[in-house]
C-alpha cells in the first residue's frame, strides 16, 4: 500500500482493512505504522541525496531511481521483503522526485534550518496515488 500512498487517511485505511475492527487506538496504530514507513523512506532519501553530493554529482537531472538502483533495492527490501508485489512505476517516479527535492534542498544548504524537510513533505504528500481496488480482495487480506 505504501507504494501508492505515503499519507493514507483513516478512511482509506478502513477501506483497505475491512477485517479490522477499528477503534481510536487501532486507527492511531495504523497511522503510526505509516509514519514509521515514511520515516524510513525519508531517511533513505536524505542519505542517498547526501551521498550524491559527496560523489560529486552537480546536476539533479543526473540522479535517477530505477529498478536497478541501490536506493530502489533498499526501499523494496524494506517494504516488500518477499517481493510479493510488483512495485508500480509511479513509485519510482515519486522516489526520484523525492530524491531530487532532498538533493536540491541540501545543495542549497536549506538543511541548516531545523524545519527544512517540511517543504519536501508538502510536495511529496500531493503525489499519492489511488490504491488499486484489488487490494480489497480476499487474496490481499
Amino acid at each position: 500500500m505504501f507504494f501508492y500512498t505515503r499519507y493514507p487517511s483513516s478512511n482509506v485505511l478502513k477501506t483497505f482493512f475491512p477485517d479490522v475492527k477499528f477503534n481510536r487506538c487501532i486507527t492511531s496504530q495504523l497511522i503510526k505504522w505509516f509514519s514509521n514507513f515514511r520515516e524510513f523512506y525519508y531517511i533513505q532519501m536524505e542519505k542517498f541525496a547526501r551521498q550524491a553530493i559527496v560523489d560529486g554529482i552537480r546536476e539533479v537531472k543526473d540522479i535517477t531511481v530505477s529498478r536497478d538502483s541501490e536506493l530502489f533495492r533498499a526501499l523494496n527490501m524494506h517494504y516488500n521483503k518477499a517481493n510479493d508485489f510488483h512495485v508500480p512505476d509511479r513509485f519510482l517516479e515519486v522516489a526520484e522526485i523525492t530524491l531530487h527535492e532532498f538533493y536540491n534542498a541540501i545543495s542549497a544548504t536549506k538543511d541548516s534550518d531545523p524545519s527544512w524537510k517540511k517543504a519536501i513533505y508538502k510536495v511529496i504528500c500531493k503525489l499519492d496515488s489511488d490504491v488499486p481496488e484489488e487490494f480489497k480482495t480476499s487474496s490481499y487480506l
